[in-house]
């Protein structure tokens, strides 16, 4: 599994920690992985990882994985996929085995599925590919039968609407082709261009995931992520819930956390650990509160991420926004999800404006942001990791790491006629 990367375009989110780390349904994103390789009957894992790479083993080694035995190499210089990739070689020995990106998460069986279509098929290589609207991002391929033909990264002219999945399945044939690779443009050894080698031989089939699939590259990205796996949770209440509270459909509410008179939850949401909810509080759909999270009397979430620690003051509104650790707004924090022009929302990524292609899109939290009481926070709008605001301000830009954002509006006096 491929989880080097320093993830600059999870930013802010990723500041402290690997995006691999980044909670999705209540745990770790790679533990959804870890968890359904697992599944699949896979024995062995290795991680190739190097960004924050202490917390990612800690994290990974601080629980008990069963049957599967995981292993890390630590990618010291990272030169691109394919460099990662041949950290693998020695792991494998001699057999076929799962290469994926670490950033991918994948429905159920796919993993069973494409070993079961590698194993049968005539194919030195297998990769996976999945149909959406719009590939011009991605990689696309070109599939004749069950036969990839051709691979093309980020295409000018569309086609096929199946992206390489970042999923494969080979062996010693891929070995040697990484070995022919030359670096890119950009001075990386790509395993597209690896896998293209063996396309132009004839030897690499295409494996058609049957369930969904999701590329995790940026912040809202989480969102989808977590919807998907929250529909997948059963019912199970094992914290405290007071009386007169409403919980409709699937809800986990995990030991410690409590729910507070007037409550009103609607499923599917995961409630963690020693969180408090409530007074008089609406919980809305596909919402992922996570350990020592507290929200306040009259406040709304909705569609949203809220990390480890962090505190929703009551009158607050949060909506389809994502959250990080520790953070803290103050009473009547607004996040605003919606342009009046009912076009994508825009978010500043690596520097530049681009679409989320999301329609609703509230704010984008690092870790440790604080906000006074009355904060207005625009669509899409990013405050970074330590970032404040002080009373009443509304954001209508991102805020820097550890800056403070502040109206400069005077405030005046006057006289109103009481004696």
């Amino acid at each position: 599994m491929f989880a080097a990367g320093e993830s600059t375009r999870m930013l802010p989110l990723s500041a402290n920690r690997p995006k691999h780390l980044l909670p999705v349904a209540g745990k770790p994103m790679i533990f959804h992985t870890l968890e359904a390789l697992r599944n699949a009957g896979i024995k062995e894992a290795l991680i190739i990882h190097g960004y924050h790479a202490e917390k990612m083993r800690n994290a990974i080694d601080a629980r008990d994985w069963g049957s599967l035995e995981v292993k890390y190499i630590l990618q010291k210089e990272r030169l691109g996929t394919a460099h990662a990739a041949g950290h693998a070689k020695e792991f494998a020995d001699g057999e076929d085995i799962l290469l994926m990106n670490g950033d991918i998460l994948l429905g159920p069986g796919a993993f069973s599925e494409i070993i079961q279509q590698h194993r049968k098929g005539d194919f030195e290589l297998t990769l996976s590919v999945y149909p959406i609207e719009d590939p011009s991002a991605y990689g696309i391929v070109v599939v004749e039968g069950k036969k990839a033909v051709d691979l093309v990264e980020k295409p000018k002219e569309l086609v096929s609407n199946l992206v390489n999945a970042g999923l494969y399945a080979g062996g010693d044939s891929l070995w040697d082709a990484i070995d022919k690779t030359k670096p890119s443009s950009r001075g990386e050894y790509e395993i597209t261009d690896s896998i293209m080698i063996l396309i132009e031989k004839g030897v690499v089939g295409a494996y058609s995931i049957s369930s969904w699939w999701m590329d995790v590259g940026k912040p809202w990205d989480l969102l989808q992520a977590n919807k998907l796996l929250l529909s997948e949770i059963k019912r199970d209440i094992l914290g405290e819930v007071e009386k007169n509270t409403t919980i409709n459909g699937p809800v986990i509410v995990e030991p410690g956390a409590r729910i507070r008179s007037g409550a009103y939850i609607e499923g599917p949401v995961f409630i963690g650990k020693d969180s408090v909810i409530g007074p008089n509080c609406y919980i809305r759909p596909h919402t992922c509160l996570e350990s020592n999270v507290k929200v306040g009397n009259g406040c709304e979430v909705k569609n949203s991420l809220i990390m480890d620690g962090s505190s929703v003051g009551h009158l607050s509104y949060v909506g389809d926004s994502v959250i990080g650790r520790n953070v803290n707004f103050g009473a009547g924090t607004i996040t605003a999800n919606l342009r009046h022009d009912d076009k994508p929302v825009k978010v500043t990524v690596k520097g530049k404006r681009i679409s989320s292609g999301r329609r609703k899109l509230g704010a984008i939290i690092g870790d440790d942001v604080k906000t006074g009481i009355g904060t207005l926070l625009a669509p899409g709008v990013v405050l970074h990791q330590g970032a404040r605001t002080g009373l009443g301000v509304i954001v209508t830009e991102d805020v820097e790491p550890g800056k403070l954002a502040v109206s400069d509006q005077p405030v005046k006096t006057k006289d109103f006629g009481i004696e």
